[in-house]
């Protein structure tokens, strides 16, 4: 089995970082009212600036393919390969442009390269280490020499107000109530991308990758945070059981709602599948020199941290990098985004270890992957 690299990172937000008294200038005013949400919400993640995919002015916008063959590119360009050495591409994203046909196939079409192979992979935050593990292990087994992996993510498109607007969830005084409307201060836009091969960089560093380890506990979970369905009690309707598309975004079947609440009791989730890899021997905390955590909301990185202090777990403070205060929340496009500047603002040195870790709340999925700068 071959040993796998990751020899060029690359990212693409669109259009200039947007300030968090601009956010609804460009998400739009549910029935014209500022939410009432909004304060509290940017109090809890702390985000500070984003960036989405359209305009103010509504101009045509990115689409999640092409801002993926945008990051794709910039991660070309930083390794010491072409396009064209490209042989298979692996996608990941939340929502993707069409229901059908996969992201990768509009990814490749964008891109512009000759036939190669392409596997396209949909959930939430953790499909971005599904498209990377896809990619490593093709590498590593010897099907592929070069494969791109990439995220990429559009939420705002879902965000504006004709969106809600005469829906079954707003509220009697016009505005959202706040377990739908955070959403809309949280997520953002962008994407990102990695050059996967089987021979590290000549000219410039290479993060070997040594594992990836992804667990879904969907089996101790109901759905958290979802697109295309609405829950009522333990049942959940999908919006392909209305009677038409229209009757299913009038019942909101056609938003992105999370169940605040739950997400946060998978936390203590989270945190026993790390336990589990220190047992297993496969992380060794005083080894780690930098941790990549995408946390979506300074919030969660408190109660986060509040319990690996409990268990003794804690990898210092100093170590840990994250961009969700200036970048946003990018869902499955984070983690590129973050080691991309990862990469660009700290002196690495070779022999250094990066843990990265990717939860995601959608039914309760968490991942890891650890990396040697070489």
């Amino acid at each position: 089995m071959k040993d796998v690299y990751i020899n060029g990172l690359g990212a693409f937000l669109p259009g200039p970082p947007v300030s968090s008294a601009e956010m609804e200038e460009y998400i739009g005013r549910v029935n014209g009212h500022p939410s009432p949400s909004r304060a509290f919400v940017l109090r809890q993640n702390k985000i500070k600036t984003r960036h989405y995919a359209f305009g103010r002015e509504r101009g045509k916008p990115y689409s999640v393919s092409e801002m993926a063959a945008l990051a794709v590119k910039h991660a070309a360009d930083a390794s010491e390969i072409t396009l064209q050495d490209i042989t298979f591409l692996a996608t990941s994203t939340t929502v993707g442009d069409l229901i059908l046909p996969g992201t990768a196939s509009h990814t490749h079409a964008a891109l512009g390269i000759p036939p190669i192979e392409i596997a396209s992979f949909q959930s939430v935050c953790a499909s971005s280490l599904m498209a990377i593990k896809s990619g490593y292990l093709q590498v590593k087994a010897g099907e592929h020499a070069c494969v791109a992996a990439c995220g990429s993510d559009f939420p705002s498109r879902y965000f504006t107000p004709g969106f809600y607007e005469g829906t079954a969830v707003i509220k009697e005084d016009g505005t959202l109530p706040m377990e739908i409307d955070f959403l809309r201060f949280t997520l953002s836009d962008g994407a990102g991308a990695f050059i996967i091969e089987n021979k590290p960089n000549t000219l410039v560093p290479s993060f070997k990758i040594h594992w990836i380890d992804l667990r879904s506990y969907a089996d101790r979970f109901e759905t958290c945070m979802m697109a295309g369905g609405v829950r009522h009690g333990d049942e959940t309707a999908f919006w392909g059981d209305f009677e038409s598309p229209a009757a299913a975004a009038q019942a909101g079947a056609l938003m992105l709602t999370q169940d605040f609440a739950l997400l946060k009791r998978m936390i203590p989730v989270w945190v026993s599948h790390y336990l589990s890899l220190i047992d297993q021997g496969k992380i060794k905390i005083d080894a780690i020199n930098h941790l990549c955590s995408h946390y979506s909301s300074h919030s969660l990185r408190v109660e986060t941290i509040k319990l690996l202090k409990k268990a003794g777990a804690m990898i210092d403070e100093d170590k840990w990098f994250s961009n969700l205060y200036s970048k946003g929340n990018t869902g499955t496009a984070s983690i590129f985004i973050m080691l991309e500047e990862l990469g660009r603002s700290r002196a690495l040195k070779s022999g250094e270890f990066i843990l990265c870790h990717v939860p995601e709340s959608g039914r309760c999925l968490n991942g890891f992957m650890l990396l040697e700068v070489v």
